[in-house]
């Protein structure tokens, strides 16, 4: 019984997904065709996080451990074990951003109009793909909009999961432009959706969501990349722990 409420709960939600998509996409869809529109275009991807979230049941708290000036460009770096950690992330951010993701979700019908337009996808194991992806970051920091990304560059295989080994390329880019990094561990949205809820199911309950003091950056090198990597690991880390 239990089982069956669970995969029911995870019906409920993807269909409330799909339903105010379908209801938002022309706004969607208008805001995404060009980039002086992607400030309202992510104020409606926030309403849409909310708004699928809550009818499902999902609750989003979060803790700061100082405030946040939204005004300026970071780069934000979260675990990554939950399809939660999305909307998690567009609801958390208040200024621009876009997603850094892997190109596997251009074919999903929701993430797939985002990642052609405002969105920046990424191949894996590919290093054109890669240098495109860092390119594009660049005119986005210099545009002052927000960069989201999971180092992890996926989802764990195991349960329950645990932190994975980061990718360089954040760190590195961070560096370059003297843009602060905020560490964020999203403790427990795993508990109510793994992955996406295809093996366990789903449950309504409260996600948290510790936002850790921004890591500067100014003054370091390439060569400190590794340093300022292993540092928003263990901060990440301890949110989860």
């Amino acid at each position: 019984m239990k089982r069956f409420l669970k995969r029911s709960h995870r019906y409920l939600y993807f269909v409330n997904v799909f339903f105010y998509f379908i209801l938002f996409y022309p706004f969607f869809y208008y805001f995404s065709r060009k980039q002086e529109r992607f400030p309202t275009l992510n104020k409606w991807r926030r309403a849409f996080a909310y708004l699928a979230t809550l009818s499902s049941g999902f609750r989003y708290k979060y803790h700061f451990e100082t405030p946040i000036d939204w005004s300026i460009p970071y780069i934000i770096c979260a675990n990554h074990s939950s399809n939660l950690d999305i909307p998690a992330m567009a609801f958390l951010v208040k200024g621009n951003y876009a997603f850094m993701a892997k190109e596997e979700l251009l074919h999903n019908p929701v993430t797939g109009l985002f990642l052609k337009t405002i969105d920046i996808s990424l191949k894996r194991d590919s290093k054109m793909s890669s240098f495109r992806a860092f390119k594009r970051a660049e005119t986005y920091v210099k545009s002052n909009i927000s960069l989201i990304v999971f180092p992890e560059g996926g989802i764990s295989e195991h349960y329950p999961p645990q932190l994975g080994e980061f990718k360089n390329g954040p760190f590195r880019l961070a560096i370059e432009y003297n843009l602060a990094i905020i560490p964020v561990s999203i403790s427990d949205n795993y508990k109510n959706m793994w992955d996406d809820g295809s093996k366990y199911g789903s449950r309504p309950g409260i996600c948290h969501i510790c936002v850790h003091t921004p890591v500067l950056t100014q003054g370091l090198t390439s060569l400190d990349a590794d340093d300022l990597k292993l540092k928003v690991y263990n901060l990440i880390n301890s949110g989860l722990l």
